[in-house]
């Protein structure tokens, strides 16, 4: 009976899903529920728990700090997406054609510093764009006889500097998605716009812009997730989470100041449940716009 049970083909299929199941309800759905039920109590470590109902979530629509973290975030996101979209999209075009030498080479070249901790990456560009005179930056506006700029402690400057260490991370990482979506493009329909007499530029517009939107779909989802959950990245370029009027902190930073370094776990909760509402917000508008969702005739 047992036999016959595991070796059924209708059980078969969940067998193999419930590993996936499972540390998906542990990982995820458990912490997402148990986060969404602190967002409504005053805790803190070594302490009872109280239940303050949406007290939580009132006081960060009057948080300062917080909207302040909510729009560096959403213009990360948004800087991020204008320079993350198109030119990974321009590079692996670039890359993909057959005249082009030394694609192998571009291909490692532009990958490699996504393999480079963010913590090494964020200690090198602190010091790239130190307000020494000796550091790379000033000593290159030097050149062209600029004084000296305190990168980090100006809000304009420092998004440079962080959109900076973003474009240099990832680039590589999203010009390989969109070298795996034109590899799904087939030739003959190059061939036969060439037969037609389009220029590259009418190629690219009328057939790999068209046919890559799955791709771009993909890159646009995980990049609106990546902008809105950035951290790492500020901390390690400013040295902490603490920036100079806090032209550096974002969402994630802010409820880890809040959970980890006050101990208010219940205020951090709600700032993260906060954060999966907008992320999902903008992921499904987009999605929806895109026709995702729309049923095929």
């Amino acid at each position: 009976m047992i036999k016959n049970f595991l070796y059924s083909q209708k059980v078969a299929p969940y067998v193999f899903v419930l590993p996936f199941v499972i540390v998906f309800a542990v990982f995820w759905v458990y912490p997402l529920l148990n986060s969404f039920e602190m967002s409504f109590q005053k805790i803190s470590l070594g302490q009872e728990a109280n239940w303050v109902g949406v007290d939580n979530y009132t006081r960060l629509l009057s948080d300062g700090i917080f909207l302040k973290a909510v729009l560096n975030s959403t213009m990360y996101m948004i800087l991020t997406l204008a320079i993350l979209i198109p030119f990974p999209m321009l590079f692996a075009v670039l890359i993909n054609n057959r005249m082009m030498w030394g694609r192998e080479f571009f291909k490692s070249s532009f990958f490699f510093p996504a393999l480079t901790s963010v913590v090494v990456a964020g200690t090198i560009f602190r010091l790239i764009f130190g307000e020494m005179d000796g550091s790379l930056m000033n000593s290159v506006l030097g050149w062209f006889g600029i004084d000296p700029v305190k990168f980090l402690k100006g809000q304009v400057t420092g998004f440079i500097a962080l959109l900076a260490l973003a474009t240099w991370r990832w680039t590589g990482v999203n010009m390989l998605y969109f070298l795996s979506g034109l590899k799904n493009i087939p030739d003959e329909y190059y061939e036969a716009a060439s037969i037609d007499g389009a220029s590259a530029f009418q190629k690219f517009r009328m057939i790999t812009v068209p046919l890559l939107k799955p791709t771009t779909i993909y890159v646009v989802t995980i990049s609106i997730y990546a902008g809105l959950a950035m951290f790492i990245e500020s901390m390690m370029l400013w040295n902490g989470n603490n920036s100079p009027k806090n032209i550096g902190l974002t969402i994630v930073g802010y409820l880890y100041r809040q959970g980890i370094e006050k101990n208010n776990l219940g205020y951090a909760a709600a700032v993260g449940i906060v954060l999966l509402a907008v992320t999902m917000i903008i992921n499904l508008t987009q999605l929806a716009f895109s026709g995702l969702f729309k049923k095929e005739d």
